[in-house]
This record gives structure tokens, C-alpha cells and sequence, in this order.
């Protein structure tokens, strides 16, 4: 007889790394059902709490339906609801909603709190954005491009043209693992995480994917096959907001940027954008951008990763003991 399984956390995009290839397979194949209406319910009767610090649009609406397609529920909770960390302990937090829930999706200021929360809690975690990754939306990045390169994503070179954040240190983990050539532009002082590019290269060294930095956008975008861009100024960063827009004046995503890439290249920003800013309103809104295809993403990407964490797991209860997870420093960088 065989005791409950072990849990497993999305952290980072490395807690997936190996089976990465896989998990995308399921999304497209929940994608394709969604759509001829042949979707079953994998995880009926399973709660899922919606811990958020930060608002999102899409990051709540694709988990809250995520759930519901799989034949389970969401409860959200804002900041003022649980205020953790000040009216609660994170640990506190942890331990109570694993006593009702069966995972719960942490969208933090700080990667250290949900590393915290993972710590303590006996179900799984998922980092549904903090201020070192952003897992959830580099898988659907990733099947977006997936679905536009259908032989695979080696020989395949992506531009990234912006901050070194959050969005970019999980999109260098996951295209490492998957074997995408990145190349970004980024300002000598927004660089991203030493610590982070050298997981990534080492995955890259794996797949045989080229990981390269650059400042000048017009070398990264030179023969890409597709461009990414994000907000220069995100939640939190509101006090840097003159000397980020000076960093960035010329890192914008526009016609004359598309045009270096390679024909048929085509432009991704995992939203909300500053249209005008880092991208224009004519190739936000052109023939040529994913970027609508990648936000419905989020949602096939959600349930497969909610089916993967839990689908073979027993039902919560108070005989599990909590799971340890060694904490790590956070970076200053955020992304909303």
C-alpha cells in the first residue's frame, strides 16, 4: 500500500526544466479540446486559493477558469484580505489554507515569501509571479511559439528587447530547457541575475541553445524569429519611473525594430502594455503580433500546470507533514 505522493512546487521555471517538453504537449492538447468542447473535468472536487499581493487581469481570470474547466474551485483573496506577513505570519498562512485547500497560486512582491510559503505549506505552491520569476506566463510563452514553429524550437532565435526582470530570467531558464537561441538587449544596468544566466546556460549547454547579451536592440533583432518586449516601468518601480524611461528611450519595439527580424518573425509582450512606450500601437495591434494567442495561453498553460501538480495527489489532510524548501535571497527588480 502506498502513501500519498510527494508534493511538488512551481517555483521557478526549473522545478520543470526536465519535463518541460511534456507539460507543453498537455497544454496544446487542453487547448485543442477547449476548443472542439471534448475538455473532461481531470480535477473535479479540487480547491485551489488565489493568493494575490498584486492585481492581475489575466493571471486571476486564466487560473479562476483553469480551475472551473478541470472541475474544481477557486477562492481569491486580495492583499487586504489575508495582509501577509502583517496581520499573519506567512508560515501561518501556509499551514491554515493547507488544511482547506489543495494548492495554492501566490502572486508575490517577493520571491523569499513565496519561497516561505512553499516551506510550510503541505500542498503544492505555485509562484503565480514574484519579483524573481514569473513562471506560469514563460510556459505560455512558450506554447505560443510552439504553435508557430511546429518543427520545434531548436535553430529558432528569440530577441528580447527591454528590462533584464522577472519575465526574462524565467524565459531564459525555459527556453534553455527547451533548446531557444535568446538573444536580449538589455542597458548595462539592467542586466539580469548573474545567478540565473548561469542556470540557464547551463540547461542551454544541454539543448544546444545560445544564450547572448547585448545593448544594441538593432543586433538582437537582426534575423530573429520572433521579438518580446515588456513594461520599462513596472508595479513597484513607480519612484524610478524618469530615470527607467531614459534608460529605455530607445529599446522601443517598433516597424523599423520588425523589420530587422526575419520574415515571418513575429512580436510577443505578456501585457498590460505601455503602447507608446515600449511598443507601438502599430505593431501592437498589427498582422504580426502573437501577443493575443499568448494571453489566452496563460489559460491551457494554467491546467496543464494544475494538472501536473496535482492530479495524482491523495486529498489534503493534517497527516501530511509539511514540505521544506531552502529559502533564497530576492532581487530588487519586479515586474506587475
Amino acid at each position: 500500500m502506498t502513501g500519498p505522493a510527494v508534493k511538488r512546487d512551481l517555483l521557478s521555471i526549473a522545478d520543470v526544466a526536465e519535463g518541460l517538453g511534456g507539460l507543453l504537449e498537455r497544454a496544446a492538447r487542453l487547448k485543442d479540446e477547449r476548443r472542439r468542447g471534448a475538455a473532461k473535468p481531470s480535477l473535479p472536487g479540487k480547491h485551489l486559493a488565489l493568493v494575490f499581493e498584486k492585481p492581475s487581469a489575466r493571471t486571476r481570470t486564466s487560473f479562476e477558469v483553469a480551475i472551473r474547466d478541470l472541475g474544481g474551485h477557486p477562492i481569491y483573496f486580495s492583499a487586504s484580505d489575508l495582509q501577509i506577513g502583517q496581520r499573519e505570519a506567512v508560515a501561518d498562512v501556509a499551514r491554515v489554507l493547507s488544511r482547506y485547500v489543495d494548492a495554492i497560486a501566490y502572486r508575490a512582491f517577493r520571491h523569499t515569501d513565496v519561497v516561505e510559503l512553499a516551506r510550510w505549506a503541505s500542498v503544492p505552491v505555485i509562484n503565480a509571479l514574484d519579483d524573481l520569476e514569473h513562471p506560469c506566463q514563460v510556459v505560455a510563452d512558450l506554447l505560443t511559439m510552439r504553435e508557430r514553429w511546429p518543427n520545434g524550437f531548436r535553430g529558432r532565435r528569440l530577441a528580447w528587447i527591454g528590462d533584464g526582470n522577472n519575465v526574462l530570467h524565467s524565459l531564459l531558464l525555459g527556453a534553455g530547457a527547451v533548446g531557444l537561441s535568446v538573444t536580449a538587449a538589455i542597458p548595462d544596468a539592467y542586466r539580469p541575475r548573474a545567478e540565473v544566466v548561469r542556470a540557464a546556460r547551463a540547461l542551454a549547454d544541454r539543448s544546444g541553445a545560445r544564450l547572448e547579451f547585448t545593448a544594441s536592440p538593432e543586433a538582437a533583432a537582426k534575423g530573429a524569429d520572433a521579438l518580446y518586449t515588456d513594461v520599462w516601468v513596472s508595479m513597484g518601480e513607480e519612484a524610478q519611473r524618469a530615470e527607467r524611461e531614459r534608460a529605455f528611450a530607445g529599446y522601443q519595439v517598433n516597424s523599423r525594430l520588425l523589420g530587422l527580424a526575419a520574415d515571418g518573425a513575429f512580436v510577443l509582450h505578456d501585457l498590460p502594455a505601455h503602447r507608446g512606450q515600449e511598443i507601438t500601437d502599430e505593431v501592437l495591434d498589427g498582422p504580426r503580433a502573437a501577443v493575443w494567442d499568448q494571453a489566452e495561453n496563460r489559460l491551457h498553460a494554467q491546467k496543464a500546470i494544475l494538472e501536473l501538480l496535482l492530479a495524482e495527489r491523495a486529498a489534503p489532510g493534517p497527516s501530511r507533514p509539511p514540505h521544506r524548501r531552502r529559502s533564497a535571497r530576492s532581487p530588487a527588480r519586479r515586474r506587475s
